[in-house]
């Protein structure tokens, strides 16, 4: 037993969840990268963005690689807007108020986009036009992207954000030792019970987020069939 944990007994307690913690952040941050290259990977192919895909910084910090998604779900936003701008404009009041009801079948409002898709595109294809719906006329923008996105800038911003991605992944005592040096150990606990929130909000949204982005790619595969 280390002498540290003779001073402060709830220490060995303490390793076991920093290590069951970490392991979900560092899960949570790879799933994030990989579905957000996934989404970049079909804009890019479908609906003609020109998107960067990203890479985790392996010696970065936590709020390094999270600014790295933000930045990357900022952009793929911005591309989505010009996508809805740009139906807005073509298509007929009625029409475009289909794409956001609900209550539409998902073939219908695929029919709707293909009418245009070509003179915002330059070519229609129903695997465009079904991305096009999916994350256009959905809630993937609003409320999945902007859930992850918070919850991302969160992290950042905590006392997560100020470790190393290396540091994580060298093992428990590395992270206890980096977490102790940014706080008093009276501290810990509730560093410890803020990390959990944190990366409970982190693993619900990145779920989310990974489900939605499987979806699109799927509706995509169908429709090329």
């Amino acid at each position: 037993m280390a002498q540290s944990d003779l001073l402060y007994p709830e220490n060995p307690r303490r390793r076991q969840q920093v290590n069951r913690l970490q392991q979900q952040l560092l899960d949570c941050l790879a799933d994030s990268f990989h579905a957000t290259n996934k989404l970049i990977g079909v804009l890019n192919m479908h609906l003609g963005c020109r998107l960067d895909f990203i890479e985790m910084k392996r010696n970065g910090t936590i709020k390094e690689n999270c600014d790295i998604i933000i930045h990357a779900m900022i952009n793929i936003q911005k591309e989505l807007q010009k996508v809805d701008e740009a139906l807005k404009d073509k298509l007929e009041p009625t029409l475009y108020r289909k794409l956001q009801d609900i209550k539409e079948k998902e073939t219908e409002k695929i029919a709707i986009v293909q009418k245009v898709i070509s003179v915002i595109l330059g070519e229609a294809t129903s695997a465009a036009s079904a991305v096009a719906v999916k994350l256009v006329g959905s809630n993937v923008t609003s409320g999945i992207i902007n859930k992850l996105v918070a919850v991302l800038a969160q992290i950042g911003a905590s006392l997560l954000g100020s470790i190393g991605v290396a540091v994580l992944g060298l093992g428990i005592d590395m992270i206890f030792r980096a977490i102790l040096g940014a706080v008093e150990k009276t501290q810990l606990q509730a560093a410890i019970k803020s990390y959990e929130k944190h990366l409970m909000e982190f693993k619900s949204a990145s779920q989310k987020y990974h489900h939605a982005i499987t979806e699109v790619t799927k509706t995509v595969r169908q429709q090329m069939k």
